[in-house]
């Protein structure tokens, strides 16, 4: 008895000591405002961890025109609400009398903690107010055969089943629909995340989809290799879920998005197993069924491995940065990049707004850094006649041999001074690199003092980059003031990923909501407001982040009416019971 019951502590649940659940992250990392009004992050997982940032705060004020009330704290809801579960007694029976009890969870929490991703509105409701729909039961595979058991018992009893990955959905792919009536399960893969095997000969790796991206990259880089695949949320996005919303990684100039990395999927449907026999390097076999599963978004099955492309560790690792004098510079810097053939693993461009946020998130020079700081400063502003309020900044990670990294280095060298700019070193280059890993952090933190904020991305043609940047600007700026928020909102933007006919455009956009009524549903109409005039400007409705439910209605305006029914005939045909009624992208009607 001892020894089952420390296997059962073993196992892994949604609700732990380690992450802060609802929340982004992990609970040794978080941002806090200190007395003397201070910024700080606490544990040291990251680069901004373990010293005060004192001209956090003053940034924030500035750009939203505000003070931020310190003793004015949004409170938690310590309590949360959780709506009776609904319960198929069939179902539920077969599931006790086929599944150990460490496989399933009808406990309020876990089923809370599976009913919703990162969006800002989910986040609020959830930490600060209430969600209506839940998921009736939490169910954790071990494998691939108790994931087509599971389908097989909901299949005979009419149950929901709702694939879970890593909880980080961006998209409102993970809430439950409001229509469906059906118990719903929340079939959580984080168990399967195990390395299979690894072809060094081939370069293929076999991964079971419920695997950390840190974990894999851990694994791999023990035996000197790499996938190469991190996006923002290496640390707690799965396998699975990056294919199902078709993810893309900041490395992905050298080693590819996830389309490029995945050789075969394996995923378990109502209708049995849908894969390619063997993985294949490339082959004209007709139209691939493959290709589906890439963004299916929880909408056809469960997806249990994968094989991907694997990499030797890189020979030679370094960044970079550059500084140049306009947003418009720095656009036509990255256009001549691209084409360059000498492209780093990742290059990013930031605006002013961004390049300025990251400057307030530095420590309080002392010492002889403070002559250094001074010198560095004087030289930007008085020698190079860069204008604080307009300059913008590059980081490159650079990854490859080492004459492909010196020939990286010598081209960003050359363009740099062919466009006036300056280059600032392999430091500036780490921080602005590694400082993604924790701005959803900070979106927790300023949500206490009723600054709440969001992301969006987009992919735009070159031509349109200036044009769609605008567009959201201006859409921003006229809803904020039609519905009278106070302060100004706050809008920067970045490129992150560029491409032979055009770019990523990632977007980050906030305001206070200080005194606003129903401030989640002004938030969301503004949010969508802006994806319009995005789209209409000539951006795509997504890049990276999927559309699951939160941009559903743009799926009208992407695809032809022929091509969606395409799609609902595959749906229709394979899971007929709309087992798989999660209801993301064009299968929400």
């Amino acid at each position: 008895m001892t020894n089952k019951k420390n296997s059962v502590e073993k196992k892994f649940f949604a609700v732990n000591n380690d992450n802060w659940g609802h929340k982004w992250g992990y609970r040794d990392s978080e941002f806090l405002l200190n007395k003397d009004g201070s910024v700080s992050m606490t544990g040291n997982r990251y680069e901004l961890c373990g010293f005060d940032m004192p001209d956090f705060i003053p940034y924030v004020e500035e750009m939203l025109d505000m003070t931020v009330d310190v003793d004015d704290v949004l409170p938690e809801v310590d309590n949360k609400p959780v709506v009776e579960a609904q319960i198929n007694q069939a179902f539920t029976d077969a599931i006790k009398a086929t599944f150990a009890e460490d496989r399933y969870s009808f406990g309020d929490a876990e089923r809370l903690m599976h009913s919703a991703g990162q969006t800002t509105d989910e986040i609020y409701n959830v930490v600060f107010a209430k969600i209506d729909k839940v998921a009736d039961m939490a169910f954790y595979i071990e494998s691939e055969d108790e994931a087509k058991k599971l389908i097989e018992l909901a299949i005979e009893h009419d149950v929901c089943l709702i694939p879970y990955g890593g909880g980080t959905s961006v998209s409102n792919a993970l809430q439950i629909p409001q229509f469906e009536t059906r118990m719903v399960v929340a079939v959580d893969t984080r168990r399967m995340d195990k390395i299979e095997s690894i072809d060094v000969e081939n370069r293929r790796v076999v991964v079971q989809a419920g695997i950390l991206g840190g974990k894999l990259e851990e694994l791999l880089e023990a035996e000197g290799l790499t996938v190469g695949h991190e996006p923002d949320s290496i640390e707690l996005s799965t396998l699975g879920g990056w294919i199902s919303t078709n993810a893309s990684g900041m490395k992905k100039n050298r080693y590819g998005n996830i389309e490029d990395i995945v050789e075969n999927v394996t995923m378990i449907t109502p209708n049995g197993v849908v894969e390619q026999v063997n993985p294949i390097t490339r082959a004209s076999i007709g139209v691939s069924s493959q290709n589906m599963l890439l963004g299916s978004e929880g909408n056809f099955g469960i997806i249990t491995k994968a094989t991907l492309k694997v990499h030797t560790l890189p020979e030679s690792s370094d960044y970079n940065s550059a500084l140049f004098h306009d947003w418009e510079t720095g656009v036509a810097f990255m256009y001549e990049l691209s084409k360059s053939g000498a492209v780093p693993a990742s290059a990013r461009l930031m605006d002013n707004a961004q390049f300025r946020f990251g400057q307030a998130l530095n420590a309080k020079p002392s010492g002889l850094k403070v002559w250094i700081k001074k010198l560095e400063k004087f030289v930007v502003l008085n020698v190079k006649k860069f204008d604080p309020y307009k300059m913008v900044v590059t980081s490159f990670k650079l990854e490859g041999s080492k004459d492909e990294v010196d020939l990286q280095q010598k081209t960003i060298k050359r363009l740099t001074n062919k466009y006036n700019g300056m280059v600032g070193g392999s430091e500036n280059g780490k921080k602005g690199y590694n400082l993604t890993f924790a701005i959803a952090y900070i979106r927790d933190f300023m949500t206490r003092y009723r600054i709440i904020g969001e992301t969006m991305e987009t992919s735009v043609p070159w031509s349109k980059v200036h044009e769609v940047c605008e567009a959201a600007t201006n859409k921003i700026n006229e809803l904020h003031k039609k519905h009278n928020i106070p302060g100004k909102p706050y809008i920067s933007y970045r490129v992150p990923q560029i491409y032979h006919t055009g770019v990523c455009i990632y977007f980050m956009f906030a305001m206070s909501i200080k005194g606003v009524k129903n401030p989640i549903e002004v938030f969301n109409s503004i949010e969508y407001a802006m994806r319009e005039a995005i789209m209409e400007a000539g951006g795509s409705i997504s890049h990276h982040h999927g559309v699951g439910k939160l941009r559903k209605d743009f799926m009208k305006g992407t695809l032809s009416p022929a091509s969606i029914e395409m799609l609902k005939q595959v749906k229709t045909g394979h899971d007929p019971k709309n087992i798989f009624g999660v209801a993301n992208n064009v299968f929400f009607e």
